[in-house]
């Protein structure tokens, strides 16, 4: 057994905890990964399977892989070279280091890079390439992360590749696209029971809709994609096939009404290449339209949404007046539903002069935006909205 990590983004880091708990995992301490949060668990190579493909929320999952004193680089290279770097890598294979450094005698990333690098060839017989580790890209150099605190060396094995967000459905996108791991962590917060009806008015690329029916219908978030782990000599691809037949044979035939709407044609012509590609495009409703035109079911559900926030996507229109248009849409058409609305700006957020009773914090794209949830009272007026 050894000790892995799920990375997880700000906010986050609570439901990935839960979601290890669900699936069987025995977790440890939430602890800081550099700038991220994350959640200790232990586990080999089914538990690294597992994990990559059932997570919704984790950003990716490190192996601990290697922890020791070293103050000098002759140590940091010779203790480095006896870990058995041959269990994860090929001789050929290029590597990513990701360097940090704090109150120790070793504080230069770079020399300390070189050095594991150097390393890694001493125990593999040969030089091992370097590469740049590209966040953007569907099939990445793998990740090696060192991290000197107090001289205390820690070496973790990336065993995920690409961010989990990508899924690998979403080659569209709209303005402003939500990352699918938030999207099913907002589902998460908002409390959303996966069996009611869900309604998004702002669906853009059908991020929050299409996790929506990924979670209702227990399909497991990395079918679709590569991870970093089957380029390890150790890899068992009829393991991990395995695996795969007993999720898909897990997967509900039906989800709950789910109702996606945006007045952009472009974005729902996006949402719906998405959800065809994720498996899920009969399982929701897409119409292009404005927020006062939308019709949900008489059932009440929930109301999980990503509203322009003015930030990163510029508008014409007053923000102010959409807000306060939103909110008594929602209590005209979804009397006693749920509303989640991530937003940046409590001010705008007020206009819909909803009452919230619980908030979350995220990060979005560097943004830091606010979840609000709360019961959508009754329209006392009754009135048409313009």
């Amino acid at each position: 057994m050894s000790d892995l990590f799920a990375v997880s983004a700000p906010g986050l880091v609570g439901f990935t905890a839960s979601e290890l708990a669900a699936i069987g995992f025995k977790t440890g301490a939430q602890l800081d990964e550099d700038e991220d949060g994350g959640v200790a668990f232990s586990g080999g190579l089914p538990e690294i399977y597992r994990a990559n493909l059932h997570l919704r929320t984790a950003s990716r999952i490190l192996l601990r892989f290697g922890q020791f004193y070293a103050a000098a680089f002759s140590e940091l290279r010779k203790k480095a070279s006896r870990l058995p770097w041959e269990k994860y890598l090929r001789a050929d294979q290029p590597v990513a280091l990701r360097v940090t450094c704090h109150n120790s005698k070793l504080y230069h990333s770079g020399a300390v890079a070189e050095r594991v690098l150097g390393a890694i060839g001493d125990r593999l017989n040969q030089p091992v390439p370097a590469a740049r580790f590209d966040e953007s890209s569907d099939a990445p150099p793998q990740l090696i992360v060192v991290r000197l605190v107090n001289n205390q060396c820690k070496i973790s094995i990336d065993t995920s590749g690409a961010h989990l967000h990508r899924r690998g459905y979403r080659k569209a996108v709209a303005k402003a696209p939500l990352r699918e791991t938030l999207a099913a962590g907002l589902l998460m917060a908002a409390g959303w029971d996966g069996a009611s009806p869900l309604l998004d008015p702002f669906c853009g690329s059908g991020t929050i809709p299409i996790e929506a029916a990924l979670l209702s219908r227990k399909i497991a978030p990395g079918r679709l994609r590569q991870f970093a782990f089957m380029d390890w000599p150790g890899f068992d691809p009829t393991q991990w096939q395995a695996l795969l037949t007993l999720a898909d044979q897990a997967v509900l035939d039906s989800a709950p009404v789910l109702q996606a709407s945006d007045r952009d044609a472009g974005a729902i012509e996006s949402a719906r290449a998405n959800a065809a590609r994720a498996g899920v495009l009969d399982a929701i409703e897409f119409t292009q339209q404005a927020v006062s035109a939308i019709q949900p079911p008489r059932q009440p559900g929930w109301v999980v949404t990503n509203p322009p926030y003015g930030v990163r996507v510029r508008s014409s229109h007053d923000l102010r007046n959409l807000y306060e248009q939103f909110g008594k849409v929602l209590q005209l058409t979804c009397p006693g539903w749920h509303a989640a609305i991530l937003g940046s700006d409590p001010i705008l957020l007020g206009h819909t002069r909803l009452k919230f009773d619980r908030s979350f914090s995220f990060n979005n794209g560097g943004i830091n935006v606010q979840l609000v949830c709360g019961k959508i009272p009754p329209n006392e007026n009754k009135s048409p909205v313009p």
